[in-house]
């Protein structure tokens, strides 16, 4: 439910469209590019919001880290993707002592992240090429469970890496959380809801942490953060200014649609970045199943009636043990092989179900063919 504040969309409304490759103010005043980065360039922490998934997101945000290195070289860039305990593997990548697939095994990428590398490869080579240093802003599932089931005091500091208890949330931003909250659970649910705010919080916490440490060893930091930790300067911007960080900026990348469009609300971001409206691309594969972690494999706790799982004989319990032959530790090893599984194909499913092995094979649809 977490990832669902950092994938929201910004809201879009009927009006006149933005020209592509300009910035504007939210209220719809234009900005001019060079005065925006000179303003950027003097600030001590500068965050770029993203739709995970969206690879024009990850191309703007690359354009704006060039632009702020030729103006501030001494940057650092902050990644929300990645916990504290991948900073070794960022150091040797930046260092060059690691490859590609190395990096992604040492950081544990597709355990702590899921999203593709592809879309944040460049990024990663632009910093290994510029010898800009990468920073991990996150903390892990396990750190931020312990935090809202046990209480900050519970947690040793170490143990936190010197995290402290975040600031209460604004009351815009808790009825936003609310709202989000709301689409996925039992609306009533009243301490499901004030463990999802707790949890968030520690979320926005352990970034703008990273990002104060940061900023006092670089002229500049950089965050690549989800848009939804950004926006009308809640969650991680709030957070940073509890820890006393002064006039930390957020920049939003601002999709044009088809004139069905018009300047975003006042205070939204510091500024926005008008991008072409993509094509739209094919969604990933997907089983439709609720799984959880289990010391064989991964367990399915649930599934969607009428999903790839459910019509290939998948059952609640079912502990999946392999998929493709690879042994499958957590629910985002997965995750990774069905996103990358073509449509119209097999994966095989080594199960363990009511203590006996057999085997699955889930049938992926073909792609709908349209009429040229």
């Amino acid at each position: 439910m977490l990832a669902c504040l950092t994938l929201a969309p910004l809201p879009v409304r009927a009006d006149t469209c933005p020209d592509p490759g300009q910035w504007y103010q939210p209220g719809g005043e234009r900005l001019d590019s060079a005065a925006l980065f000179a303003e950027l360039a003097g600030r001590d922490v500068v965050m770029l919001g993203e739709q995970h998934d969206r690879i024009d997101h990850h191309r703007w945000q690359l354009h704006v880290l060039a632009g702020l290195h030729a103006l501030r070289p001494e940057l650092a860039i902050g990644l929300e993707m990645l916990p504290r305990e991948a900073q070794p593997a960022l150091d040797a990548w930046v260092a060059g002592e690691l490859d590609e697939a190395a990096f992604l095994e040492a950081s544990d990428w597709y355990g702590a992240w899921g999203f593709d590398p592809e879309l944040y490869l460049p990024i990663l080579h632009f910093a290994r090429l510029q010898r800009v240093p990468l920073v991990a802003l996150n903390v892990t599932p396990e750190l931020r469970e312990r935090l809202v089931e046990e209480g900050w005091q519970a947690v040793p500091e170490a143990e936190r890496f010197g995290i402290s208890a975040p600031a209460e949330a604004p009351p815009d931003y808790r009825e936003r959380l609310a709202a989000i909250h709301a689409q996925h659970a039992n609306s009533g649910d009243n301490e499901g809801l004030e463990r999802f705010i707790a949890a968030q919080l520690v979320w926005d916490r352990a970034m703008a942490a990273g990002l104060a440490r940061a900023a006092g060893e670089a002229e500049l930091v950089v965050g690549l953060i989800g848009q939804g930790h950004l926006q009308y300067g809640h969650g991680v911007p709030h957070q940073l200014a509890d820890l006393g960080v002064e006039d930390p900026v957020s920049l939003l990348p601002w999709t044009a649609g088809d004139g069905e469009c018009e300047p975003q609300p006042a205070g939204l971001a510091r500024a926005m970045f008008a991008l072409a409206e993509a094509a739209e691309a094919e969604p990933p594969m997907q089983l439709g199943v609720l799984v959880a972690s289990h010391a064989d494999g991964v367990e399915v706790q649930g599934m969607l009636e009428g999903s790839v799982a459910a019509r290939s004989g998948l059952e609640k319990g079912d502990v999946i043990l392999r998929a493709a032959g690879e042994r499958l530790a957590q629910p985002a090893d997965l995750t990774r092989l069905v996103r990358r599984q073509p449509p119209g194909t097999l994966l095989p499913l080594e199960i363990l179900r009511g203590g006996e092995a057999r085997e699955v094979l889930v049938r992926f649809p073909a792609r709908t063919q349209t009429a040229p």
